[in-house]
């Protein structure tokens, strides 16, 4: 697997294979949500993914650039519970 840069863009996702889009989405949502899951239990109902820290944001914004690419594709993407 390719190391994940601090910027995620078109240009490196474009680099990207399949399966190399799948383990980078899946990594990216790992931290996205590991960030998500500590704010929201810091904020409770006042939870705001926008207005949350820039961490959370930025993690949210990388995973779902690499997201939309996969959906884009017709990558499909399972999460194991």
């Amino acid at each position: 697997m390719t190391a994940i840069p601090l910027t995620v863009n078109a240009r490196w996702i474009a680099t990207l294979a399949d399966d190399q889009l799948v383990a980078a989405e899946a990594q990216l949502y790992g931290d996205f949500h590991e960030r998500e899951v500590a704010e929201k239990s810091r904020c409770g109902p006042r939870y705001m993914l926008l207005q949350g820290p820039s961490a959370l944001v930025d993690a949210w914004q990388r995973w779902l650039m690499v997201s939309n690419e996969a959906r884009a594709r017709g990558v499909i993407i399972r999460r194991t519970r």
